[in-house]
């Protein structure tokens, strides 16, 4: 796939498992999607700046601390604030299944659960941004 989009991978919080988060950026820079690793123990504010310094038509975070509900709104709330509410949010990591819906509801595009694998990652962008 020659991708054009990029992509940013994000490990907002206290959480400093990022094993996940490069076995993802790893999957999607090979399909062909360019894509940027923020690191461990970023604050939301530091990924939306990056995803809007960036350029970037999505953000992936990857959440194992528990605090999925108030990192994933947080960022979905400042990228709005920003203008740039464009920027499609997915994510995955240990979160419950029940808390998915809300997860929708606040703006994420997609969770992905452990397990998940990541041709399915691929195949959900290479969906979204087709047209691009």
């Amino acid at each position: 796939m020659n991708n054009s989009v990029r992509i940013l991978i994000a490990k907002p919080g206290l959480d400093g498992h990022d094993r996940g988060a490069k076995i993802v950026a790893r999957a999607l820079r090979d399909a062909g999607f360019e894509v940027i690793y923020s690191g461990l123990r970023q604050t939301p504010e530091q990924i939306v700046n990056a995803a809007i310094q960036e350029d970037v038509g999505a953000v992936g975070l990857s959440i194992l601390s528990g605090a999925h509900l108030h990192l994933f709104d947080r960022v979905v709330k400042l990228l709005r604030s920003q203008g740039a509410s464009d920027i499609l949010v997915f994510g995955g990591g240990i979160i419950p299944e029940q808390d998915i819906p809300q997860l929708k509801e606040m703006g994420v595009a997609r969770v992905f659960l452990p397990g998940s694998d990541t041709r399915e990652i691929v195949k959900f962008l290479a969906e979204r941004f087709s047209g691009e």
